[in-house]
């Protein structure tokens, strides 16, 4: 473990043990500020002058220091501010000796709009507020808290590291008609300091960090289920927040949450801690969610749905979402990280046993072929960038750490656990995890105690295998060469530029191999590859064999060119998984040039009959990704936009547009996905269907032409194969929808014009006030997709910076998505260099990353564009598709 000098933390000469924060006078409108009290009992560990808090945009008045007995003993005669390191100091004349005492502040702060900290989020009501709502302009405003990482300290002085965990007493002042949440149950509602306001008081929290305490006040309602399960012998209320007028959409988040909360006590076997689990939409939230100890926050799409309004994509993700924030109440807040370096630990834990959750639940769904085409491919993606990283990273400040809530800590993280779940059995593996969760409840954990723990349940040395998938950098390819009856098998880090030197090769990976072979593939090799290169007798030319089971190994596997094509000529044999694993391996391999895009182009010709939509979700980003790199070559251009029609084209036909009530979820995704695939490459027939419909439901003749589920589709297709007229027409259903959902439809379909004045007005609209801050990067995502216009997103950037980053800078993390997804899909170098220039003498610090890994997917793809653009010319010529 990381010795504590490593980090810059507070001093440790005092050490919380419970607060009491109490705020009143909140000001709703012009400063939006608020006064508060925190008293904080404290240890004091060795004789000091000074106590050092953390602390940002707030306003220290005085500090008071009373004995156990309620004894002042000393008052402040020097407070300052280190804005930099986000502290305050409070100097006092006499010395502090070791004992119990408490520290009382009385402060000053703001409820800011920038979804950071306790906050304020406007949003215009569906029903007729309670008077006494806040308000200001046209908007009405809910407030809520978002602490993690670092954000505790910008609504109440504190000390905000993981590892000082305390209890908390929350009270606050609040209007008499408003709804005040906070972690735990209310203890009581008394007259305020006017008749117009009520104090309420909550029940002391357990031990916990203060990124975990949260509390919300608005003009709220809720939908409530109780447990099945008893907890101290009751059941216990799960409940769904939402501003007035919307509790009906959160019944689906509902059914997931209360139905959660038991399995997880089941399969952690540890009861749930609190005694209610409370969840809020809030209306303006940077992140998808927040798992606050007892009261978890989601921006509105992670948990309302509008049943026939919504598209039944966002109810897998509602599912999803809710699971995985529920995960977190066990393992994140019952035991936490010690320190920001194992944030993986939390993220990509929760990210495995939420879907473990929605596989329980909705097993028709086949979540973890979903989770292969999505979570997988996207850690894959990263993670064969030389700008990646450990999972495990070294955070020396806490200030560092927004830029790691990132796909290796969530899905690579998710992706190796699953690995190991895998080898060691699903049971085993959780029976580990519940003795960890029990060995440090209410207390800090590192990586090598969940080690321990899961070593101790197998008896299998645990840390010596993960360790390198832990805390090296990249993810192996395995390189298969053949004979009669054995193969031979060599490990190297895998790179997407193809080209790892020496120094960058070091790592030894220990790679279950899970080679299934035989004419039903019914035999099964659960060996591993623990040294550079190794031999395996019993498959070889002669037979059939496939590595690497379910794609549950995180590695790519590289064929010979000739077992590449018999695997694609026997799909009938594999698993979604493989299908999905053996395209997304062809796709990565083509780029790296250690395989061949004639072998990948060879391979998804095999696909044409597939009827299931994850393996062709797997199709259509591989594909789209080929047709993005080679998109400035007409010739290539079109031959791929030919090759796309042939395969998809007749899946849509065979598929049609008409839905039927008892269409399962991953036949309407699939219905979706085809008809989106053929109509973006330009099918006539399908174009022409979706512009009949659009034109019916536009005119007003008849809204049901366009179905829920096809709007982001036909939106996209008109859109894209229109003008300002339909332009116009999708804004319109922008601002006036009240679906959940339909902004962030209608911001991406605006994103796929190909009109370059149109692709102005787009990104004008998108950095206006109409769009909120929490969805800007939709807009950065469409455009970077749409091959034809996405120079002009950059040129946008560049004459309009100072507009940009003024948006974009109240909230860091918005901004580090914006410039990552909108800049990382060009295949020039020049662009790549002018990117770089750019950015030369800019305060960078909130996206350094970001460029880091924008200026190595634009190198990775020019390679691979001028590489290989004639062959793939070659092949489509050959082929009869040019």
């Amino acid at each position: 473990m990381a010795a504590a000098t490593d980090r810059e933390v507070l001093p440790g000469v005092a050490k919380p043990v419970h607060y009491d924060v109490s705020l009143f006078d909140l000001q709703f409108g012009g400063s939006w500020a608020y006064k508060g009290i925190v008293k904080i009992g404290l240890k004091i560990t060795s004789p000091t002058k000074e106590i050092v808090l953390n602390s940002k945009e707030i306003e220290v008045e005085q500090a008071e220091v009373f004995g156990e007995n309620g004894m002042k003993l000393t008052q402040s005669s020097e407070i300052t501010y280190d804005k930099k390191s986000e502290r305050v100091s409070f100097k006092f004349p006499q010395e502090l000796t070791p004992s119990d005492v408490f520290l009382s502040l009385a402060f000053t702060g703001t409820m800011n709009n920038a979804m950071a900290g306790f906050y304020r989020s406007k949003y215009k009501p569906v029903a007729e507020p309670s008077p006494d709502t806040p308000k200001e302009g046209d908007f009405h405003y809910m407030l809520s808290t978002q602490f993690e990482s670092c954000d505790a300290r910008r609504a109440f002085p504190c000390f905000d590291e993981p590892n000082l965990k305390a209890t908390f007493d929350f009270k606050i002042e609040v209007p008499k008609s408003q709804t005040a949440l906070s972690n735990m149950s209310v203890k009581s509602e008394k007259e305020g300091s006017n008749p117009g306001l009520k104090v309420v008081s909550f029940e002391t929290t357990p031990v916990m960090s203060t990124y975990l305490l949260a509390w919300a006040v608005g003009d709220f309602e809720h939908v409530e289920a109780m447990t099945q399960r008893k907890y101290n012998g009751k059941n216990i209320p799960v409940r769904v927040y939402t501003t007035r007028g919307l509790k009906e959409q959160a019944r689906f988040a509902l059914e997931c949450a209360h139905r959660t909360v038991d399995y997880f006590s089941e399969v952690f076997d540890v009861e749930y801690p609190l005694p209610k689990a409370d969840l809020l939409a809030v209306h303006e939230f940077a992140m998808g969610a927040m798992e606050n100890w007892g009261l978890v926050t989601y921006r509105t799409t992670a948990v309302l749905f509008d049943e026939g309004k919504s598209d039944t994509r966002y109810k897998n993700r509602i599912a999803y979402v809710v699971a995985h924030e529920l995960a977190h109440q066990w393992f994140g807040n019952l035991v936490t990280m010690d320190w920001w370096n194992e944030l993986w630990l939390n993220e990509g834990f929760a990210t495995w046993v939420g879907w473990l959750a929605v596989d329980h639940f909705y097993p028709e769904w086949n979540i973890w072929s979903q989770f292969v085409a999505e979570g997988v491919q996207q850690a894959f993606q990263l993670d064969s960038l030389r700008a990646s990283h450990p999972i495990e990273v070294p955070v020396k400040n806490a200030l560092e750490v927004d830029q790691i809530f990132d796909h290796i800590s969530y899905l690579k993280g998710s992706s190796v656990i699953r690995m190991l779940s895998d080898h060691l059995g699903r049971d085993t593996f959780l029976r580990g995890v519940a003795s960890y969760l029990k060995a440090h409840a209410y207390g800090n954990a590192t990586t090598n105690d969940l080690w321990s723990a899961l070593s101790e349940a197998s008896n299998q040395d645990v840390n010596s295998f993960m360790d390198p998938w832990i805390r090296k950098i990249g993810f192996p390819v395995i390189t298969v060469a053949e004979e009669s009856s054995q193969i031979s098998i060599r490990q190297n880090r895998f790179l997407s530029t193809g080209d790892a030197k020496p120094e960058e090769d070091e790592t030894t990976w220990w790679i279950p191999l899970g080679i299934t072979s035989g004419s039903k593939m019914e035999n099964t090799n659960s060996g591993a590859l623990v040294t550079k290169a190794d031999t395996v007798r019993g498959v070889g030319q002669d037979s059939f064999y496939k590595i690497n089971k379910d794609l549950s190994g995180f590695y790519r596997t590289n064929y010979p060119a000739d077992r590449l094509a018999k695997l694609g000529k026997s799909l009938g044999l594999l698993s979604t998984e493989d299908k999905i694993g053996l395209i997304g391996d062809a796709a990565a391999l083509a780029m790296s040039g250690e395989g061949s895009t004639a072998a990948l182009l060879a391979l998804l010709e095999g696909f044409k009959e597939e009827h299931n939509y994850l393996v062709w979700s797997q199709i259509y980003s591989s594909l789209a990704n080929l047709r993005s790199v080679f998109s400035q070559n007409e010739p290539v251009a079109s031959g791929l936009k030919k090759f796309a029609l042939k395969l998809a084209s007749p899946a849509a036909y065979r598929i049609g547009w008409e839905f039927n009530l008892d269409d399962e979820y991953l036949f309407v995704q699939l219905r979706k996905l085809l008809i989106g695939m053929a109509g973006l490459a330009g099918d006539e027939k399908v174009v022409a269907e979706a512009k009949r419909r659009f034109e019916l439901w536009n005119t007003g003749q008849e809204k049901s032409a366009i179905h829920t589920n096809l709007r982001s589709v036909i939106f996209g297709i008109n859109v894209s194969e229109g003008g300002r007229n339909e332009f116009d027409s999708v804004k319109e259903e922008y601002l006036k929808t009240d679906s959940v959902d339909g902004k962030e439809i209608c911001l991406t379909a605006l994103g796929a014009t190909k009109d370059a004045g149109l692709v102005k007005d787009y990104l004008d609209f998108v950095f206006s006030d109409k769009v909120a801050i929490q969805d800007i990067h939709n807009g950065a995502v469409s455009l970077a997709a749409n091959s034809k216009v996405r120079h002009l997103l950059w040129d946008y950037m560049k004459k309009n910076w100072d507009t940009v980053e003024a948006r974009l800078s109240a909230n860091n993390v918005v901004f580090e998505r914006f410039v990552r997804m909108g800049l990382s899909k060009f295949a020039d170098q020049s662009i790549g260099q002018d990117i770089a220039s750019f950015f030369q003498n800019k305060d960078t610090s909130a996206y350094d990353r970001a460029l880091v890994i924008v200026s190595d997917s634009i190198r990775t793809n020019s390679c691979y564009k001028e590489r290989d653009e004639k062959l793939v010319l070659e092949w489509l010529r050959t082929h009869g598709y040019t």
